[in-house]
């Protein structure tokens, strides 16, 4: 279309004009009763009133001008009974909630410490401090299927602690006593067993990539280390079994203790929680939806750039991570009772929200393709218009009479659509007579189009967006504490009347919109395009919202499901028939459960870490050489080949990262088997120096340096809080218990309501080790403690050695994953984006109009489950930028405005992908006049697909290499219009020559035939040019963000110019 605008133009969005058009109300569906009515109705979401009681909670000021010593006293007693309302309010809340219950298990967990009796329970050996310890990770807020699992985890990481602990005491023996090999033995237990085991934990920790495997390799590291390095009998070659069974014991009780508090106090179910996420993100979709429609409808983007539109969208964006953790935990629920497919339903009702969330993004794609056309179409057309009535369709002219009251004195903006209170007014009907009495409207601006689309869509577009977003703000499962399935019964016949309206309106209007426009040939063809570029954006986005209706009439099926299978519950353990083939156990019925099958993309694990480079390029790249001298040695070449393999499986990230752990732990560790230095060690407290290593290794060097500085911060609390308690309490157990459960408080309030988590732990392991240890030594434990005075606790010699051996602990592994194979974020995010704009290239690359030809509309050009494997691996992608972030080097700090703009642009391109998939993938079969536009310009397409390909992978290849940009980088619009000029040139050819052909002239039918050859005789109708149409809009839409991306790019990495000396 054509940019050029007049100044008075320029503005976006458009002024709305004084007088603006009503649109009417059409036959609308009432989703609860399945009524149809005309009544009034608005998409507005209806907003809550939030004032209630808000007066009654706000503070007085106490110091605020000349006030009487009695007003201030009313006001600090006033401000006294807020500040406690709301407190007891957010006590019981699920946070506050939760924050009490780890404070519960915790103070019971410390009585192992300060009652005698469990204490004698657990022997003579200090460390019983562990229990409250493992009440820290194992916390109890957290819904019984984590629970679950967490035990499961738990169940793991204490079987191998006691394993790799009995086995190193037996090798020490074997070799130090029987043998006579005591450095060897030394050595055995540090490669093996301290380096083996613990780089065996540090390869599950990433290779899961699950909090609660991070918890269990902490409790594991903590059982090992307590019996390798700490005590004396794998140093002396002496099997004891003491230490182990008291860590067993501890281990047992600890997870005891917070799963009883989890289970009996205020238990939380995730079923429950899924449910009530679900509810969240169906609101937040069906706001969306309506302000979507809405800002089609009204012509502005006014609506998709507010704050209602980015709250909603900001709200989906946070219960969404939430949704599918809850659906991870409620599985170990349904599973653990004998539900298994209602497991299965449920997952499949999260992948139908996924489905829709992934349809508003195509919606919106298709109605920013309405507002770029409003921005392009500033200044009228002149054209040559025909006053004969005969050119418009009676329908249209009844249609448009209602539109085009303000006169030719609108032709620079589209006016908004409001929304009417009445079905008609007296301007409407005197508009009606003109049009009726020979003076029919006609189009000068391709905003016209826009109004005379919407006058006839617009009320059946305004009541199945109201029908949809209706049915997905109605709450789909019933109150606490059961909530139950409540999904009305009308909502499915609704919806499908209310579809069925749509779409025949849709039809009607498409059907009268085109004949207008095949009537009018006194237009020149570049105008005439222009017009039916703009009709093709109204199809597309009236298409995209059938699409959406579909989408949820398969999301009210997978309800239904449920709802059958909730009400009629049958138990079934078939997944612990593990000797059964996992096929034969799969739902095969449930949809949305096969998304991923036959895709090129492999599925993506929600929780991974996007590994980079390709292993295919990779390979590739390590082939290349031998591949180029053929007549090289064929034995040499083999085994090089072969050795290069090996090497690339060991050079694996989780491999890495595991040898790394393994090495650094080995270095920590040798220091308690060099007699030199086995001392300073046992001075020192090195175990807790060895654990916080263990601790603060991350996978990327951002994620080490953030847990790091919150660890160093939680250890200065907890050894503050450890003197101020010590020297207040004197050492009294009751006085220590009281005082610990207010830390404890505070610290859980970091983990749990703060979600500062490694700030929260750390404190009170520190406080632990501390205050715990020393009211042990006062109990006379068995323990080499004269150093921190014996019965007699020197608190200060406790905190110094604990602080100064966590910190070094921490420092260790800051240098550990700094300077051995640094696995950094930035690098991480920086191939991750290039290997993502490869592969969407390659993807468009296929063709979306082309792959229809090949296949006769049987495949879509993205295959199914391409697009949530791609917006998994961006969203994987967001995370590690938000890492990066924390990582510091010398050429300065992470671009983190850039990188986000840059995956802002990704996620718009990513929805302009699916959007393009909708317009195929739907497609029954091909017109006549389809498949003679897509053969006749085939050439074109191919070029433009080309193009899109090489500009992601120029940009990938910036990114990924971060060299500078030239300023000859190659443009997708030129290409584009080569496209549009193609179909302007089918239609000035075609349209004289069918016309000729069906009045047998040769005068017509001379000229031009070597161009169309055949498909000169195709009857090609209107409609068949809006696939086309369709196209060119959202390849435009992916040119402007790709040539946004390439701005960042430029700002980031610079550009070369003609003068740029590169050789030096």
């Amino acid at each position: 279309m054509s940019s050029a605008a007049t100044p008075s133009t320029g503005q976006w969005p458009p002024r709305r004009p004084s007088k603006r058009s009503k649109l009417r109300n059409g036959t609308w569906i009432i989703p609860s009763t399945g009524e149809r009515t005309r009544r009034t109705f608005t998409l507005r979401a209806p907003r809550h009133d939030q004032t209630d009681g808000a007066a009654s909670s706000h503070t007085l000021p106490i110091f605020a001008g000349r006030q009487s010593l009695s007003e201030r006293s009313h006001a600090a007693v006033h401000n006294l009974r807020v500040r406690g309302s709301q407190l007891m309010q957010w006590l019981n809340s699920p946070t506050g909630r939760g924050v009490l219950k780890c404070t519960l298990a915790y103070t019971l967990a410390s009585l192992a410490t300060f009652w005698e009796p469990l204490s004698k329970f657990l022997g003579k050996p200090d460390g019983k401090h562990v229990v409250a310890t493992i009440t820290v990770y194992f916390h109890p807020a957290r819904t019984a299927g984590s629970m679950i699992e967490a035990i499961l985890i738990a169940t793991v990481a204490v079987a191998y602690a006691e394993l790799v602990s009995i086995l190193s005491m037996c090798t020490s023996v074997l070799f130090g006593t029987t043998f006579g090999m005591v450095p060897l033995a030394h050595a055995l237990v540090l490669v093996v067993f301290i380096g083996g085991g613990f780089g065996c934990i540090g390869w599950v920790k990433q290779k899961m990539n699950n909090p609660l495997v991070d918890v269990g390799s902490t409790l594991a590291s903590l059982a090992i280390i307590g019996v390798v390095t700490k005590e004396t009998a794998v140093y002396a070659h002496v099997f004891s079994n003491q230490k182990i069974v008291q860590i067993f014991k501890m281990l047992i009780m600890g997870i005891t203790t917070t799963t009883v508090v989890n289970l009996l106090l205020w238990r939380v179910s995730a079923v429950t929680l899924l449910r009530q996420s679900m509810t969240k993100a169906s609101a937040s979709l069906g706001d969306m939806l309506s302000m979507i429609s809405r800002g089609f409808l009204s012509g502005s983007e006014y609506e998709l750039l507010s704050s209602e539109f980015s709250t909603a969208s900001a709200a989906y964006a946070a219960v969404y991570p939430q949704m599918t953790k809850n659906l991870r935990e409620s599985k170990f629920e349904r599973y653990f009772v004998g539900h298994e497919k209602l497991y299965q339903l449920d997952r499949a009702v999260v992948r139908s929200m996924e489905t829709l969330s992934q349809s508003v993004g195509g919606l919106r794609s298709a109605a920013n393709t309405q507002f770029a056309l409003l921005k392009e179409s500033g200044d009228p057309f002149s054209a040559v218009h025909s006053p004969s009535s005969g050119t418009i369709s009676p329908s249209l002219q009844r249609s448009l009479s209602q539109m085009l009251r303000s006169g030719r004195d609108r032709f620079l903006t589209l006016s908004s659509i409001d929304e009417a209170s009445d079905e008609g007014n007296d301007g409407d009907q005197g508009t009606h007579e003109q049009a009726t009495n020979g003076e029919p409207p006609v189009f000068s601006n391709p905003s016209d189009i826009f109004e005379a689309f919407i006058s006839m869509l617009g009320p059946s577009m305004k009541s199945l967006a109201f029908t949809l977003s209706e049915v997905l703000r109605e709450p789909p499962f019933g109150s606490a504490p059961d909530y139950d399935i409540t999904i009305n019964d009308h909502f499915r016949q609704s919806l499908t009347d209310a579809l069925s309206l749509f779409n025949s309106a849709r039809a009607d209007a498409l059907k009268e919109l085109y004949k207008t426009l095949e009537l009018r040939h006194t237009r020149t063809e570049k105008i005439q395009a222009d017009f039916e570029e703009v009709a093709a954006a109204c199809g597309h986005f009236s298409f995209s919202l059938q699409t959406f209706g579909e989408e949820m009439q398969k999301y009210l099926d997978v309800l239904d499901d449920l709802k059958h299978a909730s009400q009629h519950k049958t138990r079934s353990w078939e997944w612990m028939k593990w000797w059964r083939d996992g096929k034969q156990r799969k739902y095969r019925l449930i949809p949305y459960d096969n998304d991923e099958q036959e895709s090129l993309i492999k599925p993506i694990k929600r929780t991974a870490i996007p590994r980079g480079v390709a292993d295919t390029m990779v390979a590739r790249r390590d082939t290349y050489n031998w591949e180029a001298t053929p007549q090289a040695n064929k034995v040499v070449a083999t085994l090089s080949q072969r050795f290069l393999r090996l090497l690339r499986k060991m050079a694996r990230d989780d491999i890495r990262f595991g040898l790394k752990v393994g090495l650094g732990a080995s270095l920590w560790a040798s220091l308690s088997f060099i007699p030199q230095t086995r001392e300073i060690y046992s001075h020192w407290r090195g175990e807790w120096g060895l654990l916080s290593f263990m601790i603060v290794c991350a996978m990327t060097v951002g994620a080490s340096n953030t847990t790091g500085w919150s660890r160093f911060m939680g250890t200065l609390i907890g050894v503050g809080a450890t003197l101020l308690n010590w020297n207040v309490t004197r050492g009294n157990a009751i006085g220590l218990i009281i005082m610990g459960w207010f830390v404890a408080f505070w610290s859980f309030w970091m983990i749990v309501a703060r979600g500062r988590a490694p700030l929260g732990r750390i404190t009170l392991l520190a406080y632990n080790v501390s205050t715990l240890y020393a009211y042990s030594l006062s109990q006379k434990v068995d323990d080499d403690d004269d150093d921190e005075g014996g019965v007699n606790p020197i608190i200060v010699e406790i905190v110094r050695h604990r602080f100064f051996a966590v910190t070094a602990g921490i420092l260790w592994g800051l240098i550990v994953c700094r300077l051995i194979w640094p696995i950094s974020a930035r690098k991480k995010f920086k191939q991750g984006l290039s290997m993502l704009y490869l592969q969407m290239g390659l993807i468009w690359k296929r063709g979306p109009l082309a792959i229809l030809l090949r296949s006769d509309c049987s495949r879509s050009y993205l295959r199914s489950g391409e697009q949530a494997a791609l917006q998994k691996y961006a969203g994987r992608l967001d995370v590690l930028r938000k890492s990066a972030a924390s990582e510091f080097e010398l050429r300065g700090p992470f671009p983190s405005k850039q990188a986000e703009r840059l995956m802002s642009c990704t996620h718009r391109i990513l929805d302009a992908f699916y959007a393009m998939s909708l317009v195929t993938q739907r497609k029954r079969g091909l017109t006549d006049g389809e498949r003679a536009l897509l053969l006749y310009t085939a050439a074109e397409r191919a070029q433009l697909c080309d193009r899109i390909c090489h500009v992601f992978q120029v940009l990938a290849s910036s990114l990924m290499l971060e060299y500078p940009l030239t300023d000859a980088i190659p443009s997708v619009m030129p290409t584009r219009d080569r496209l549009l000029g193609k179909i302007f040139q089918f239609r000035k050819e075609h349209a004289p020559r069918l016309e000729g052909s069906r009045r047998g002239s040769a005068d017509h039918v001379d000229g031009g035939v070597t161009e169309l050859g055949p498909l000169s005789h195709v009857n090609v109708e209107e409609r068949d040019y809006a696939l086309l149409y369709a196209y060119a809009l959202v390849t435009g839409q992916v040119a402007e963000e790709l040539k946004a991306v390439a701005n960042e790019i430029e700002g980031l990495f610079g550009v070369l110019g003609e003068e740029s000396l590169l050789l030096q």
